[in-house]
């Protein structure tokens, strides 16, 4: 279980192991965070706030199959993430699902046909059943060539209707090691300026 949670607004990273989640946080805060080749490295919360503004971004631990990590674990990782948003969701500002454009269709179909949810999608509709904003940042799209239609795709197995373009303020294509992340900046600000909490569009 996840504690010492500072008391303050929030937006929060989540995906799996290995989608570049550390990675973008370091580029939306300017603060270097531990990333590591292994998957797994992050274990707690971290949490990267501006105490004058009552904010912060939050990295949650990655889940979903990690190299030598027991499944037992794995599984207490994802339930702590999960009552982790649940418990703190009046609070959360923004969910921000990273996904890795190259490789997520796949990971999406593989675990549709062992007839079970998988994490991605059930994630997307577990923030958006809390009322939490919810942004896709669909990272790592350096790597794609066919752009476009890999992103209809994923909106067709999130549950939403493509062409992506007409949903800018839920997918985000973003490549967090180049420091392209407008896209998903520019989605936090419209959450932001929704909630009227446009003193934090600074930190953007």
């Amino acid at each position: 279980m996840f504690e010492d949670r500072p008391d303050r607004d929030e937006v929060v990273l989540v995906g799996r192991s290995n989608v570049g989640k550390s990675t973008l946080m370091r580029e939306l805060t300017g603060h270097s965070v531990s990333t590591g080749r292994k998957p797994g490295v992050t274990r707690q919360p971290n949490h990267f706030d501006w105490a004058s503004e009552s904010f912060m971004f939050t990295d949650l631990p990655g889940f979903g199959f990690m190299s030598g990590v027991p499944e037992e674990q794995r599984e207490r990782i994802k339930t702590d993430v999960v009552q982790y948003v649940e418990r703190n969701a009046d609070d959360v500002l923004a969910g921000v699902l990273v996904v890795d454009g190259k490789s997520v269709i796949d990971i999406i179909d593989r675990h549709s046909d062992a007839g079970e949810v998988p994490h991605d999608v059930e994630l997307f509709h577990f923030l958006q059943e809390l009322d939490i904003p919810t942004v896709v940042a669909v990272n790592k799209m350096d790597k794609v060539d066919d752009r476009d239609e890999r992103l209809d795709d994923l909106c067709d197995r999130l549950g939403i209707l493509p062409p992506w373009q007409q949903w800018r303020d839920t997918i985000a294509p973003i490549c967090a090691k180049r420091g392209d992340v407008s896209a998903l900046t520019d989605a936090l600000g419209t959450h932001f300026h929704d909630q009227k909490r446009d003193d934090l569009l600074k930190f953007l």
